[in-house]
């Protein structure tokens, strides 16, 4: 059981980290410069790693026959990416990723495409990836790797705890604009709207790296956002200057 839980732990981790390379070198392909994909602050895309747990666990057995290999792959990245952008909508009231422009797309949060490429993906996790893993573990004993996994899971659960407190952060701060966009909310007294503005235009941990991560997010919620803390940044720069003048 100590085997399992440290090996698998490690596939996560080491399977967090290649997809989070397949997502930047993706991401360069288009728009040529360098940009964390990942949820988490750390070079990790959790997806990933769960998504190679669960292919392995599932479709090991069947190493023997490619074809259902890349049918199940197909089937369990999709589910599992459809799940997880359903849920960090739910808790982050937002929606981080959208394929609503891409042909045969599911919702906007699968698409016949990325399904595809995930199929493939399985074929390599399965032919490519788990043998090096064999190999890889037997270059060092047991005890290495308990340390190693012990190490990766702090670190793990740290940077897990800081994205979340900045994502639920941001999530606040979007329910409060979308609220200010509402008819009656539109109502409130000026003094208390510019209270509210100035509250939201001075949040220190502006998540910039989440837009540039998750360009598909409310732009114009942080359009708002943004505004908002530029004016507020403006007014108390004027506010110094004023001071010295006096």
């Amino acid at each position: 059981m100590k085997e399992i839980l440290v090996y698998g732990s490690l596939i996560f981790y080491f399977s967090s980290f290649i997809g989070y390379l397949i997502e930047v070198f993706w991401c360069y392909l288009g728009s040529k410069r360098f940009v964390n994909r990942g949820f988490l602050c750390g070079p990790v895309i959790p997806i990933y790693g769960i998504g190679a747990l669960l292919i392995l666990f599932c479709l090991l057995r069947y190493y023997a026959d490619p074809v259902v290999v890349f049918v199940f792959g197909v089937i369990i990245t999709s589910a599992l990416e459809y799940f997880t952008s359903f849920l960090l909508e739910k808790i982050f009231h937002n929606r981080w990723w959208d394929y609503s422009n891409r042909k045969y797309n599911l919702n906007g949060r699968i698409c016949l495409r990325n399904s595809i490429s995930f199929g493939v993906l399985s074929l390599f996790i399965i032919y490519a990836v788990t043998p090096g893993f064999y190999f890889l573990f037997s270059l060092f004993d047991f005890k290495f790797w308990m340390v190693l996994s012990i190490i990766f899971t702090i670190i793990f659960v740290l940077d897990v705890t800081y994205s979340v407190i900045i994502a639920y952060n941001l999530r606040n701060r979007i329910i409060i604009v979308e609220e200010l966009k509402n008819e009656k909310i539109a109502k409130i007294p000026v003094i208390f709207e510019k209270r509210l503005k100035e509250s939201i235009a001075g949040f220190k941990a502006f998540p910039n790296r989440l837009l540039k991560a998750f360009p598909n997010l409310d732009n114009n919620v942080f359009e708002m956002m943004k505004k908002w803390r530029e004016e507020a940044k403006e007014k108390r720069k004027k506010e110094k200057e004023h001071k010295k003048d006096s």
